[in-house]
């Protein structure tokens, strides 16, 4: 029986049985492929105001929460069972402050050329980021809120690009 192809349809990490299974990427073309993911962090006016102006007490925590994400980007396939382990080119982690809602926008990208795509790495290094500045705040505030994780651009391989609406 060949993995080649997914056995449930639509669903390509389960047989026909409904088992998980890693996707066999053996015949897939290789490309340069890229994707970014985004974790919005909201926070009380307090917690924005100590985070971007007069430093945390656990120090800094964007330069922290950028290594934690790229960290965990790395990490991917240890966390996620179904991930292939991947050499990733670049992972970048950046950070967009909105003032007007107390929030922070963690954007993450990772790219590399390889025969399967990187979105689960991207939406990892959002994710733990994201987590990051929660500790780095929770210190200040318990009710942080962790919302919108979600692929925002994939480019490369088979099924092309995506950008979400």
């Amino acid at each position: 029986m060949s993995q080649d192809f997914p056995l449930t349809p639509g669903l390509t990490h389960l047989d026909e049985q409904g088992q998980a299974r890693m996707v066999n990427v053996g015949g897939k073309t290789v490309t340069a492929r890229v994707a970014v993911a985004e974790a919005v962090v909201r926070l009380s006016a307090e917690t924005y105001r100590i985070l971007t102006g007069e430093g945390m007490p656990k120090g800094d925590a964007f330069a922290c929460a950028r290594i934690a994400g790229i960290m965990a980007a790395k990490k991917t396939a240890e966390l996620i069972p179904l991930c292939h382990p991947l050499g990733l080119d670049a992972v970048d982690v950046r950070f967009e402050l909105d003032e007007a809602t107390h929030s922070v926008r963690v954007e993450a990208e990772a790219s590399l050329v390889a025969k399967t795509g990187v979105e689960m790495e991207a939406m990892t290094a959002a994710s733990v980021a994201a987590l990051t500045l929660y500790d780095m705040c929770k210190a200040v505030q318990k009710d942080i809120v962790i919302e919108s994780v979600r692929l925002l651009y994939k480019a490369g391989g088979k099924s092309g690009e995506f950008r979400a609406k």
